[in-house]
């Protein structure tokens, strides 16, 4: 017997927000490495008016349907500071969930139409909607739960965009390594040297300054990533809004900033897996949950870390001293995640594929690549 024929339409309503965000949930009910996202974050994602990205950019949200239910999703996506940055012309798409292939062509179909229509030559996808959110497709690591902040995907999903004409742009890696015991002299000399060097200093973060550190690292964070392939800056109203979000798993001891001469020159932010705190949670805060979280969050005793954020300024960039500082403040975080929070996995990532500076720092003693992540381009 054949199917029903799918049919795409626009999110308009609560109810198709709501249908759109809940999907996911049927999507992956079957797969015990998928983490479910904390809800309310994912509206606010998508929400103009919450999610400051939106003042630069504008989406369009779809449902893929066969005989009255929601089979698939999709967004599509123009954002100025794109344009202006990585090249007039192209536009995103992301937010793809789909139970089968026969939702999967329309729906990608119908995202480049709508690209099309805003005068896009290149269709860049998957990227959930910013860059800085969840950018490419797991095409490696299905095998394993995804660090906090992590996109997660069905192995399927890359042979259904690879039919739609999509070849790779880029791969994005992580890698793991065991913090809890590792050793190399090469980097231990490095480190010694740092330590009596009297222009280094290294410190962490001091939280009851959250807003004025922020912005400490911004800087540096726009100096350092601004070379690097698919750079967009992030905007202020976005730090706070991301500052927001970090606060509460944001501790002193995680995030080191590198001075010389009491110049900030060098960043590292750790966080702890929050994963391994919600995954329990179904993506549900209330009624009770958010006690729960809480509570966890006072103290938290997780297995892994993840490094979403570390850089060097650019003035420093292929520079002994960019190793030196990056190491010393990977070693000095190490010994407080071992320590004090009993962590023993780190993860960095993601990482371009050909960003030699940044993967010569991932490629610590015992780390391997455990996902890798594609983004893909298509010309329209």
């Amino acid at each position: 017997m054949s199917r029903a024929p799918v049919t795409i339409r626009p999110v308009v309503t609560k109810k198709d927000k709501k249908d759109f965000v809940n999907l996911a949930w049927e999507v992956y009910e079957d797969d015990p490495h998928w983490v479910p996202p904390l809800k309310d974050e994912v509206h606010g994602l998508i929400t103009p008016g919450k999610n400051p990205w939106f003042e630069h950019a504008h989406a369009q949200l779809w449902l893929a349907e066969r005989d009255g239910k929601v089979v698939g999703r999709i967004s599509a996506q123009v954002d100025d500071l794109v344009q202006e940055y990585m090249g007039k012309g192209i536009g995103n798409w992301g937010m793809f969930e789909v139970l089968d292939e026969a939702a999967a062509a329309p729906l990608i179909a119908t995202a480049e139409q709508w690209l099309r229509e805003q005068g896009m030559k290149t269709s860049l996808g998957p990227i959930s909607l910013s860059i800085w959110d969840e950018p490419g497709l797991e095409i490696e690591g299905f095998g394993q739960d995804p660090t906090a902040m992590m996109g997660h995907h069905r192995p399927e999903y890359r042979g259904w965009i690879e039919a739609a004409g999509y070849e790779k742009a880029k791969d994005l890696l992580t890698y793991e390594v065991n913090i809890a015991h590792w050793e190399d002299p090469k980097i231990n000399r490095l480190i010694a040297m740092g330590e009596r060097n009297p222009h280094i200093r290294i410190r962490m973060v001091d939280k009851s300054k959250f807003d004025e550190e922020a912005k400490v690292i911004l800087n540096i964070l726009n100096d350092a990533w601004s070379g690097n392939w698919g750079y967009v800056p992030l905007t202020p109203a976005e730090i706070a809004y991301a500052g927001k979000k970090l606060k509460p798993i944001i501790y002193n001891e995680l995030v080191r900033i590198a001075e010389i001469d009491g110049e900030p020159v060098a960043f590292m932010i750790t966080i702890p897996d929050i994963n391994e705190l919600t995954k329990d949670l179904n993506g549900e805060l209330f009624p009770f949950n958010f006690i729960k979280l809480l509570w966890r969050l006072r103290k938290p005793r997780v297995r892994r870390s993840r490094v979403p954020l570390m850089g060097v300024a650019k003035k420093l960039h292929q520079s002994r001293l960019a190793s030196m500082l990056a190491f010393m403040m990977i070693e000095y975080t190490r010994r407080d995640c071992v320590g004090k929070f009993g962590i023993n996995v780190g993860e960095f990532g993601w990482i371009l594929e050909d960003n030699k500076g940044m993967l010569s720092i991932a490629e610590l003693p015992s780390a391997r690549v455990n996902h890798r992540y594609r983004i893909y381009e298509k010309a329209l």
